[in-house]
């Protein structure tokens, strides 16, 4: 059979790339499915554990002599010209080497925008993983894209890309799109007989659960009564809104509420869940980024932090007919539901990394503009002198609570999230407040001027309205 392929005409060129953050779940996936494409070839990984992210290549089937350590620029320019993978501690080595496209994916907000900065102003594309860098400055890393004739691109595998791939497509078909969003990280999967809920490794008792799986006749009771039969679990990652702030400025879909709405739902459920209230959803209005907590059955299938559109149908015969064929179709015929029910990490990416370097295409969307701000606000009183850590799975941010703003719910001072990351209070700020400009004693300088001047740039009121009344 004569298969076209996508990069066809292109040669046999091979295209290399750094990675930063080489060492960690997102990079080793990336690592390993490298091994299995020929035209896609590492040539500097920089990690800060270098011992151990050897220990991981060795692992994964790359060649000892493959693999070479080094400290300064020169050694780094030698491996190349030799043929072999440099591995460094330091960022600014990255440079040295001999690639096409920087993959960033330290989840470090200073340490990424610096990388990235870096590489598309020395003419070579960039592939953001790192969502906290994004959110601050990826307005800013998409003028310098522009400026120098390079792709600034989100990452295949990730939700956002993903996620932005399939509204793109939507629009391309002339769909009508009320709402689209993500299900958050780890499913609640329930077990009716023994009356509990469990998330990823923590499993509590929900015994009223198993008479709510149906939405019945008030669809937002049977919501609010089942976030109430699971509340012992942790609701809303920052992550997620971090996640949903990257989609917003990609493609002009906005939170409906700050905190999103994150209803308990199933699958077959998303398209009565995501439609107006006046029609027995959630939303409040139409153009919603949101999150959904996957509620499942343990032998059911997983959305495996999918991604989804809600759309309205039209033609009540085309929709009743997908519906025969298994779709997602709401109750009264009005809504319909089109998901990906995976994301596959680093075994996408590799799609990014041909797409920009071979065809200078971006896998995300190509006018980003500042439609949404990922902010925080204190979950309690926060003293003069705190330092905002961050840290964990999810990269919070210490003693503060992530939300997602529309862009004109935002005070034009309003800090973003990472932006205040590891910054420190220069005075008290009350519970409940937003975290401000002014309030970050020391904020990378470098950041704030990203963050600043990608605002400036690509303010929303100098882009072409929305197309579905966002």
């Amino acid at each position: 059979m004569n298969v076209h392929h996508p990069f066809a005409g292109t040669g046999d060129r091979t295209v290399r790339y750094a990675l930063s953050g080489a060492g960690g779940g997102f990079a080793r996936t990336l690592l390993a499915q490298t091994l299995r494409i020929d035209r896609l070839a590492p040539s500097v990984l920089c990690d800060r554990d270098v011992e151990r992210l050897t220990e991981m290549l060795l692992e994964l089937g790359y060649a000892p002599d493959a693999l070479c350590v080094c400290a300064d620029a020169d050694e780094v320019a030698r491996a190349g010209e030799e043929g072999r993978i440099a591995l460094v501690r330091e960022g600014a080595l990255l440079s040295a080497g001999a690639w096409d496209i920087l993959v960033e994916a330290t989840g470090s907000p200073a340490d990424g925008f610096a990388m990235a900065r870096a590489a598309l102003t020395a003419g070579r594309h960039v592939a953001m993983v790192s969502k906290e860098v994004d959110s601050v400055a990826g307005l800013h890393l998409a003028d310098l894209a522009q400026e120098n004739g390079v792709v600034y691109t989100t990452a295949d595998g990730d939700q956002p890309a993903n996620l932005i791939a399939l509204v793109t497509w939507a629009e391309l078909l002339g769909l009508d799109i009320v709402a689209i969003g993500k299900s958050s990280e780890y499913d609640l999967v329930l077990d009716p007989d023994a009356g509990t809920v469990t998330q990823l490794d923590t499993t509590v008792p929900a015994p009223e659960l198993a008479g709510l799986l149906s939405l019945g006749g008030d669809p937002r009771s049977t919501l609010a009564a089942r976030a109430a039969a699971v509340s012992a679990l942790p609701v809303g990652a920052t992550a997620d809104y971090c996640e949903m702030a990257v989609v917003a400025t990609n493609t002009g879909f906005r939170p409906d509420t700050e905190r999103l709405h994150y209803p308990v739902a199933r699958i077959a459920e998303l398209a009565d869940v995501y439609a107006l209230r006046e029609d027995g959803g959630v939303l409040r209005r139409p153009g919603a980024v949101d999150v959904f907590s996957a509620l499942r059955l343990p032998d059911e299938a997983s959305f495996a932090g999918g991604v989804f559109v809600v759309v309205r149908t039209g033609d009540p015969v085309t929709w009743e007919t997908l519906r025969g064929k298994g779709h997602v179709v709401s109750r009264d015929g009005r809504y319909a539901a089109i998901y990906l029910p995976y994301h596959l990490m680093g075994v996408e990416t590799p799609v990014s990394l041909l797409s920009a370097v071979l065809h200078g295409r971006p896998s995300g969307g190509t006018d980003p503009r500042g439609h949404a701000v990922l902010a925080g606000r204190a979950r309690h009183d926060l003293p003069a002198g705190t330092v905002l850590d961050m840290g964990g799975h999810h990269h919070d941010v210490t003693g503060v609570q992530a939300v997602l703003l529309r862009d004109e719910d935002a005070p034009v001072d309003t800090a973003p999230l990472y932006l205040a990351a590891h910054a420190t209070l220069s005075r008290d700020v009350g519970a409940g407040e937003l975290i401000t400009l002014a309030d970050l004693a020391d904020a990378d300088a470098d950041l704030l001027h990203a963050w600043t001047a990608g605002r400036t740039s690509r303010a929303t009121g100098s882009s072409p309205a929305p197309a579905s009344g966002r």
